[in-house]
């Protein structure tokens, strides 16, 4: 089976369309987007500073009505340029964009999203079954975000250093429940239990791991406490 590789963030400015990024910084990196005529949405609590320029409002998400229920917020925010606008989470680790293209999809464990454009559809999954209410800390549900019609972007943030494994058709890895940042839809997840024991009636405590089997990208992160703090 591969082996995770570090993934790099752009180095420079990346042009998409009307929009362009930077990412700069190194313990608690900033996501610096300016804006032509495309649109973004974010969660307000990551919003660093903008160019009075930018204008802010609220978007709807869809299914409004079953995230209400779900205890989930129903709203995201949202920016228009013409303009400069910054993000970044309260914690170190690495910040990351992945495109998109029409017809793709990937699901993210929640509290790692920063920032998608107006292309990108967001909504998200429950998680079927009692033994993925381990999911370190998430709870029952994971973002799932998709490109029906364009091409879009979404950045992520990482906590530590941020790695990538593709793993073929039948390839498997267990996984600390909080070391993943995002999959590909095609990779299954099961939640696996160890007991660990030092003899007939002497209990050590129990291992609790998410086994990812492809085919399918799958991004991990090399630190998990901060996901504590988020949830």
């Amino acid at each position: 089976m591969p082996h995770p590789t570090p993934l790099r963030s752009a180095s420079g400015p990346t042009t998409c369309g009307s929009l362009s990024y930077q990412i700069a910084g190194e313990l608690v990196p900033v996501l610096d987007i300016e804006l032509g005529g495309e649109e973004i949405y974010f969660e307000h609590h990551i919003l660093l500073w903008k160019d009075p320029s930018v204008t802010i409002g609220v978007k709807t998400l869809k299914g409004a009505f079953k995230r209400l229920i779900a205890g989930m917020a129903i709203f995201m925010t949202e920016a228009r340029g013409p303009g400069h606008i910054s993000f970044s989470r309260d914690g170190v680790g690495q910040v990351f964009p992945i495109h998109l293209q029409r017809g793709q999809e990937i699901e993210v464990r929640e509290h790692q999203f920063l920032a998608a454009t107006s292309s990108v559809d967001y909504t998200f999954v429950r998680v079927q079954g009692i033994a993925n209410m381990f999911l370190g800390g998430t709870g029952f549900f994971i973002d799932r975000f998709s490109c029906v019609r364009d091409p879009g972007i979404l950045w992520l943030h990482g906590y530590g250093n941020v790695f990538e494994i593709e793993l073929r058709a039948g390839d498997a890895i267990d996984v600390e429940p909080g070391a993943w940042v995002y999959k590909d839809r095609s990779v299954s997840m099961e939640t696996q239990f160890q007991r660990l024991s030092t003899g007939l009636f002497a209990s050590a405590g129990q291992l609790t791991w998410n086994r990812f089997t492809g085919p399918g990208r799958l991004g991990l992160q090399s630190m998990t406490m901060g996901i504590a703090s988020d949830s």
